[in-house]
């Protein structure tokens, strides 16, 4: 498989209808197995849209898959027109070649493999920023691409995975990121590392946790604001929780004993930026 840094850039068009041939067995590993994403440094988005908001951002696409139907799309032409001229490999394929690809019995007209981008540990500056979201082992990839997703929509900073994470290249997670992925910067880093970040930050670094005492929408939240969810059983582990300045609760009234994550993130990033979106 390719190896991260050494694109291929071919810039043409190639037809494939053998389910054997090497691109759709490389296709199908990324789909299905993290170390394929994580050796070659690729991974793939399925969809029209996914694959205009990758171009329009300028992520670098390797291949492009296109169905039957996609070649007489005109948005799904163009798409491909503009991926060629940037050095990748059209695949016009058919319905099945594509159901191989995605292991889906109803597959998306239009298929991308892409180059990932991480934001280097060194590399993050909070300052001049809005929020960063810190996730702690988040472990379900429709959890953390709804939380990309959302701080897409509440102009967020980013996303910084801590420690033990789901993949945030994983076909599941790309899907529920809605094309946000390709707009909100992703970092990864142990916990410890972690620690050194929070406790360097400018801003507020605030934690929901079960010994959180204060109300999340009394929180005079100062930017850059780092926030800090913990994993979708166990929560903030303690240590995690002491890298914290401010740690806060949710209220509940009901019988449900905690929020799922994404939602539980969704409602303290609209009150940290509620400052900025009011009209």
């Amino acid at each position: 498989m390719p190896q991260p840094g050494k694109p291929q850039r071919i810039g043409a068009v190639k037809q494939i209808t053998s389910h054997s041939n090497p691109i759709v067995k490389e296709i199908k590993g990324l789909v299905s197995q993290r170390k394929h994403r994580t050796q070659s440094g690729l991974f793939v988005a399925e969809g029209l849209k996914l694959a205009t908001d990758a171009l329009a951002a300028n992520w670098d696409v390797r291949y492009l898959a296109l169905g039957p139907e996609a070649r007489e799309n005109p948005v799904a032409q163009k798409a491909a027109a503009t991926a060629k001229a940037r050095g990748a490999l059209i695949l016009e394929v058919n319905t099945a070649v594509l159901s191989a690809m995605t292991r889906k019995d109803n597959p998306q007209m239009v298929v991308g493999v892409y180059e990932q981008k991480l934001v280097h540990a060194d590399d993050l500056k909070p300052e001049n920023t809005t929020v960063w979201v810190a996730l702690d082992r988040v472990r379900d990839p429709g959890n953390l691409g709804t939380v990309i997703r959302t701080v897409d929509a509440v102009g967020g900073a980013g996303v910084i995975l801590v420690g033990d994470c789901t993949d945030p290249f994983a076909v599941e997670t790309v899907r529920a990121t809605m094309g946000s992925l390709f707009h909100v910067p992703i970092s990864k880093m142990p916990k410890d590392r972690f620690k050194q970040l929070a406790a360097s930050w400018p801003g507020t670094v605030t934690g929901t946790h079960l010994k959180g005492s204060v109300d999340y929408r009394t929180v005079d939240y100062q930017q850059p604001a780092l926030l800090l969810m913990g994993n979708e059983q166990q929560g903030l582990e303690d240590d995690m929780a002491g890298a914290c300045n401010c740690l806060i609760r949710i209220p509940q009234v009901g019988q449900a004993d905690s929020l799922n994550l994404a939602v539980a993130t969704g409602i303290a990033l609209y009150e940290i930026r509620r400052p900025h979106l009011e009209l």
